[in-house]
């Protein structure tokens, strides 16, 4: 009687072998494609669109500073009002009176429903509406309260979760020992809720910037430019791109730095845990 020896089992590749060969044939498929497209872009025709060098050394003589600067303004002074105004509109969220809950709850749903574009238009024609009405510092106190109320809206949600996230018993014991709600709220619970939402409010600075460039909806002059307009119209001038680039990695340089630090704030929270 003849017997035929039988073929050892293939051995099964273990999850972490065959998560590793998965990583390798996607590192070498992106590998691939970067190689086609080196191959197949036309790199003469991307400089000279999106990097000329004339046209970069024109975008930073002509105003490309003072945009600069007024992106930062308009960012820092939009930020504030949001900041001001979202904790009163979280505390009224949280209060035991119906009326300023209501009133908080419609205030934040209908700014953080409507885009913020709108906001900007509907602010540009307030003066059309309201004969002889003056916005304080325009163009800047329109960009501030524009940008400021919709950054508000959505603050609030932000300091409403870091309030109720502080344990309920530091207000008790604080209540205990005599301090009326207002003085515990002022000097405990609202110190103690911004440190845990200083790494989300950083990321409501970097919305703001971004959101920045909105602006060009108000027809601003040129003095009043921020990056994207500022880059708009050089680009349109020019027909060439290369201001439009320019302006985008200006606002890498502000918005890079506060990722960084969100980032190192996240983790020295988990730290301290």
């Amino acid at each position: 009687m003849s017997t035929t020896a039988e073929a050892p089992p293939k051995k099964k590749l273990s999850p972490r072998k065959r998560a590793q060969r998965i990583r390798w044939a996607q590192y070498a498929i992106l590998a691939a494609i970067a190689v086609v497209v080196a191959f197949a872009a036309d790199w003469g025709q991307i400089q000279h669109v999106f990097f000329r060098s004339d046209m970069v050394k024109a975008t930073f003589t002509e105003g490309l500073p003072n945009a600069f600067k007024n992106t930062l303004v308009y960012t820092a002074g939009a930020f504030i009002i949001g900041l001001l105004l979202g904790t009163v509109l979280a505390l009224m969220r949280l209060s035991s009176v119906g009326p300023y809950r209501w009133i908080a709850s419609i205030w934040i749903e209908f700014f953080r429903g409507l885009p913020a574009i709108v906001v900007f238009i509907a602010f540009g024609l307030l003066p059309l509406a309201f004969a002889g009405l003056v916005i304080p510092f325009d163009p800047y106190g329109t960009v501030w309260v524009a940008l400021g109320l919709v950054a508000s809206a959505y603050m609030a949600e932000t300091i409403r979760a870091g309030i109720q996230a502080v344990p309920p018993g530091q207000i008790e014991a604080a209540r205990s020992l005599g301090m009326p709600a207002g003085a515990a709220t002022r000097k405990i619970i609202l110190p103690q809720a911004f440190r845990i939402i200083t790494p989300p409010l950083t990321n409501e600075v970097i919305l703001l910037v971004k959101d920045s460039s909105l602006v060009y909806v108000l027809g601003l002059s040129g003095s009043a430019y921020e990056l994207t307009k500022y880059g708009r119209g050089l680009a349109n001038t020019n027909a060439n791109l290369t201001p439009l680039v320019v302006a985008g990695f200006c606002y890498l340089l502000i918005t890079l730095p506060l990722s960084i630090l969100v980032r190192r704030m996240e983790a020295r929270q988990k730290k301290e845990r």
